[in-house]
């Protein structure tokens, strides 16, 4: 599915449709506000922030279907009891996780793996800890449907939804040759999704050129990551990531990747997580094992990783004093940033949470 790029540019930033909204996080500056003198400007070619949002030629931007989409991200109804949302386990005051190491879905059931995060995923392909999703859209109906997870019948869900007059109307008028369907649906939820990118971090000011903007220490932890650390083998780009799978040695049972593709090679790999706002989004590792970012570090760091034929080669073991470590821990918190506050949608009046509806009903 083709992406293109959608902007529309507003006081010196560009996030397409988002205009003095709450939930709206504010991109990077644009590339006529920077400085013409930057000694960083090698570095913003990498790790500069994109001034677009891409959306792709079937689903485009509108604000309207961005609202839609708010409103369904945060509507209980989507569930199969009608008692947890998609913001049920992506909290945006934990940067869009949940602080748990695995979380617990509509059944009670204890989930395998920890919740990633939402934020940034309009440039992040492969969606999941084993990229079983190809697009946003395809994403958005997975945990929903998923029996452990959201446990809604796709059918049922858009039949309740249909008994919602505010729901009924606002997808006849946003999707006039569709309506309301499970595909709208999906099309809304990715296009609000696509929306939740990060604001500018000090990391990013200082690569603007602002000496400032950060520490001599994490100054001193940026040039470890992307030297002696080797950190950038799987952590580059500006959402610090290279979307890819890797076996990192963690013990698990979990077959990650290899579960989509079949392959050996890919035991035990899971995606590369982007690092921003890496700092609120404890614990950390796809099973949420580790607790603290410096162990998180020292587990990189220090070696005594599972031996297995799918172990990546970049898992070697790397030395660093522990100023060093200490450094490299104060750059990672740069990449944290002030976002928003996210205000709660008003959701459409019709069939309310836990009573009689066309899925409960017996």
């Amino acid at each position: 599915m083709k992406s293109v790029m959608q902007p529309a540019k507003i006081s010196g930033w560009i996030l397409a449709g988002c205009v003095g909204l709450a939930s709206c996080q504010e991109p990077a500056q644009t590339a006529d506000t920077r400085s013409d003198v930057n000694p960083r400007a090698d570095l913003l070619e990498i790790y500069g922030r994109p001034d677009t949002i891409p959306y792709p030629e079937d689903n485009p931007f509108t604000e309207a279907k961005r609202q839609l989409g708010k409103q369904l991200f945060y509507d209980p109804r989507l569930s199969g009891q009608n008692n947890i949302s998609c913001s049920s386990c992506h909290i945006p005051g934990m940067a869009y996780e949940d602080g748990q190491p695995t979380t617990v879905g509509t059944p009670m059931m204890r989930l395998d793996r920890n919740t990633p995060t939402v934020q940034n995923l309009a440039w992040t392909p492969d969606l999941f800890w084993d990229g079983r999703a190809d697009s946003l859209e395809q994403q958005a109906l997975m945990p929903i449907t998923s029996d452990i997870e959201m446990a809604a019948d796709e059918d049922e869900l858009v039949a309740e939804l249909s008994l919602i007059p505010g729901y009924v109307e606002a997808f006849e008028s946003i999707f006039p040759d569709e309506g309301l369907t499970a595909l709208t649906i999906a099309k809304a939820l990715a296009t609000y999704e696509r929306t939740l990118v990060t604001s500018d971090a000090p990391f990013d000011l200082w690569l603007e050129g602002d000496d400032d903007a950060i520490s001599e220490e994490a100054k001193q932890g940026f040039e470890i990551f992307t030297g002696k650390g080797n950190c950038t083998n799987c952590h580059t780009g500006w959402n610090f990531t290279d979307g890819q799978f890797h076996d990192i040695g963690l013990p698990t049972d979990d077959p990650g990747r290899y579960n989509v593709t079949g392959d050996p090679k890919d035991l035990h790999a899971f995606k590369t997580p982007g690092l921003r706002n890496i700092e609120a989004r404890i614990p950390y590792m796809h099973d949420g094992s580790v607790s603290r970012m410096i162990d998180v570090i020292n587990h990189y760091l220090e070696g005594g990783f599972e031996e297995r034929p799918s172990l990546s080669p970049q898992m070697e073991g790397i030395e660093l004093t522990g100023d060093e470590k200490f450094a490299l821990f104060q750059f990672l918190k740069s990449l944290s940033s002030d976002d928003e506050p996210v205000t709660f949608p008003k959701l459409p009046v019709g069939v309310p949470a836990n009573t009689g509806n066309a899925r409960n009903e017996g």
